[in-house]
């Protein structure tokens, strides 16, 4: 027999799978998953045929038909196992055996079910199904193991691939720390950007493949910081580079890498379902979760009266209390929420006292009487630590939205970007210390907002939310600091940029969290993220390649935005943010990204149809200024674009029930964004001709230069969050390496 597979594969010794298959497996990944299930199906239907003394002769021709094909699948699946250990000597041996133990469980099943040319099947002379119940119930037992160990052995390889890519990754990153002239890190970065590619999609891959929730929550978050810091460790190096006795400088790239090797490390933790040195991971402990544990316990003394102890109870109670005081001695939760929290607080811990009181009389002498006061006590208890729980959630989310409302004009980060221009070392010094007070608030509201979250996935949110603005801040002071020391400089500049284009979009996706949270404690969610459910697989193949074709228009868009040569233009900053908001479309009919239902691409539809109508305000502005003859042209495509856009905003609002009706909706949603953007596509190039031609000879046109950063800009009143898919944002990198002929002299 072969040996269980390591850790690393998905095998635990805590579960079992399908019929009997090996307890030692367990099954981690939805592709494993679904592969088991038609198999699991077929072999069900054999060992559940109801034994009738008469059987006809169409039922024993499809008792054979079921088994020739899971005979014939099983040989094709494991001709592939077979490639699979040929190419991958490490595991030939285990592969081999498994592929052996299935095929010959497979021809078992097909000799045991080969009775459609019987007379009488039940024949001592052939054994059959019929005759050997058992015998089929052990060949399928020993088939889904086997096929279950191939699948786990295989994932291996998945697991191997991804573990070698970040291996390349770490490599590469390690000269880059090293490198000493802008040629070199040019070369060295070009060959970063592809590899990070790979291990982007690698990833992606694997995320999508999980089972877990939790686990799939800590890849995204680990994948966003390396999406976001793969732009950082290009200006920061660059910045050293430029300016490398800066030791501001220094700190700001040193962070950057620092925080990616991170990253790199906890996706393998991951993968490999492993922790450093053999830690077990400590999941922090929220009010929520407490209080929902809490409460079953509880509620299970109707059932049991001696399940628990009253110190257990009274412990779990302590443990709640405590993670309040994270409310009431904060600096930001108000009189009010931190008035009635100690007053809950108080009142749980005499209605825990009344609840054992009963309880323990119940214990003694079950009379009519008290099992009412018992339940009395259980209902008085629970619905106290539901006012605790509502209390804290008010409290959390008030300050959240109070917090996200007053820096939402980003007033400190602009003042260090003027100062620092200005190379005012003493402004940038006070401006820093405001950043740091801001950074602390933002810190404490995702602590709070964490014992509120609801779900396991939401907390990672929030702990990766908090992590990212305490890094954040500090890098900003330093690329701050780099620029006020040298003020003239590009490079410096654009390095800021970058750091606090990093700030504003976890605060927008801050702003996402929150109400998700909100969705979660309203009960409009269920326990785990949705994704978009279709009816029928056909629908989903059609929302596809919808989504495939405005993932193209944005790129096109994106491709003529960057041709304008004033960025701050208007109608670019429309074209940008609307271009942004179809990309988060795109990524919800791939179950990505942070649109997670329906709900949340009917909303993104009606922004993105807003800021249409806005950029169609701005053509009408433009045609003030052309000539006349090119009037009538922008005018009649600034009434295409308004037309289409309320088209968009009818059908964004209007109602859906049932799912057919809601996947015509989605369909009908991103068509017409789609039409939109296509719209777009011919009017960003029409736009800037004609303003060339009305300047005369300045031009609006200019070549993108070789550092130039592929960012992302919306519109200050519908900014959504930086585009994260598999490529992490790759891609703008991948036009970077193509362009670097030459390093700019800044």
């Amino acid at each position: 027999m072969a040996t269980s597979p390591c850790s690393s594969s998905g095998v635990s010794s805590s579960s079992s799978s399908g019929l009997g298959a090996d307890a030692g497996l367990e099954i981690r990944t939805r592709s494993v998953e679904q592969t088991l299930v038609p198999l699991v199906s077929q072999i069900t239907t054999l060992i559940n045929h109801k034994d009738k003394p008469k059987r006809s002769d169409k039922t024993l021709q499809a008792i054979q038909r079921v088994g020739q094909a899971v005979n014939l699948a099983v040989g094709r699946f494991v001709t592939v196992g077979e490639a699979i250990a040929n190419e991958n000597h490490e595991l030939k041996e285990e592969m081999s055996v498994a592929c052996i133990e299935a095929r010959r469980a497979g021809e078992t099943i097909a000799q045991l079910t080969d009775v459609a040319s019987l007379d009488h099947p039940e024949s001592d002379s052939h054994i059959t199904i019929f005759t050997d119940k058992t015998g089929v119930v052990k060949a399928a037992r020993l088939l889904l193991s086997s096929v279950t160990k191939v699948l786990v052995l295989a994932d291996r390889i998945v697991i191997k691939q991804i573990i070698t890519s970040r291996n390349k990754v770490l490599a590469t990153m390690e000269q880059l720390e090293k490198v000493s002239s802008f040629q070199e890190f040019v070369q060295i970065f070009s060959q970063f950007g592809n590899e990070m590619v790979e291990f982007a999609h690698l990833t992606g891959d694997r995320q999508n493949d999980l089972k877990d929730e939790k686990k799939k929550a800590r890849m995204a978050a680990s994948r966003a910081v390396l999406e976001k810091c793969t732009m950082m460790l290009l200006t920061a190096s660059k910045t050293c580079l430029r300016h490398p006795d800066c030791e501001s400088a220094r700190i700001n790239k040193d962070g950057v890498f620092h925080r990616m090797r991170l990253a790199l490390e906890q996706v393998i933790e991951i993968v490999t379902d492993s922790r450093p040195n053999g830690e077990n991971e400590m999941a922090p402990i929220s009010i929520y979760s407490g209080i929902k544990e809490f409460k079953n316990k509880v509620e299970g003394l109707r059932e049991n009266l001696y399940f628990l102890s009253k110190e257990n109870l009274s412990t779990m109670l302590e443990v709640i209390l405590e993670h309040t005081e994270d409310f009431t001695d904060s600096a930001y939760t108000s009189h009010e929420h931190r008035e009635h929290i100690l007053e809950l607080s108080k009142q749980a811990k005499m209605e825990l006292e009344q609840l054992v009181s009963v309880w323990m009389q119940a214990q003694n002498q079950k009379t009519k009487d008290l099992m009412e006061d018992l339940e009395v006590a259980i209902l008085k208890t629970c619905q106290c630590m539901n006012e605790l729980k509502r209390e804290v959630h008010s409290a959390a989310t008030s300050l959240a939205a109070d917090l996200l409302k007053y820096h939402t004009d980003h007033m400190v980060l602009k003042a260090l970007k003027i100062t620092g221009v200005e190379g005012n070392l003493e402004a940038v010094a006070e401006y820093t210390c405001k950043l740091s007070e801001q950074k602390e608030q933002l810190v404490e509201m995702c602590r709070l907002l964490r014992h509120v979250s609801g779900t396991e996935p939401l907390e990672i949110t929030c702990i990766h939310a908090e992590d990212t603005f305490q890094v954040t801040g500090p890098q900003i002071i330093s690329a701050a600091e780099t620029l006020a020391l040298h003020p003239s400089s590009k490079i410096a500049k654009e390095n800021l940029e970058v750091f606090c284009e990093a700030w504003e979009s976890q605060l927008s996706d801050m702003s996402l969290l929150l109400r998700e949270i909100n969705d979660v404690f309203e009960g409009r969610r269920g326990e785990k993220r949705v994704y978009l459910s279709l009816p029928r697989p056909g629908e989903q193949a059609k929302i596809a390649k919808l989504g495939l074709e405005l993932h193209l228009l944005t790129s096109d868009v994106d491709s003529e935005t960057e041709k304008w040569e004033d960025q701050e233009n208007e109608i670019v900053q429309h074209g940008q943010g609307m271009s942004s908001m179809a990309y988060s479309m795109y990524l919800f009919t791939r179950g990505e990204g942070l649109l997670k239902t329906t709900q949340d691409l009917f909303h993104q539809a009606e922004i993105f149809a807003t800021e249409g109508t806005k950029l169609a305000s701005a053509l009408h502005a433009l045609s003030d200024q052309v000539h006349n003859d090119d009037k009538p042209l922008l005018l009649l495509e600034a009434e295409k674009l308004i037309s289409m856009c309320k088209q968009l905003q009818i059908t964004a609002k209007a109602s859906a029930q049932g799912k057919s009706a809601t996947f015509t909706k989605v369909d009908a949603c991103i068509l017409k964004t789609r039409n939109v953007m296509t719209l777009l596509c011919q009017l960003l190039p029409l736009c800037c001709k004609l303003l060339r031609k009305n300047k005369a000879g300045n031009g609006c046109l200019k070549p993108a230069p070789p550092w130039k950063e592929d960012r992302l800009r919306t519109g200050t009143n519908a900014r959504t969050p930086e585009r994260r898919v598999d490529t992490f944002g790759i891609k703008s990198l991948e036009n970077h390496v193509t362009n670097m002929t030459f390093l700019e002299s800044k």
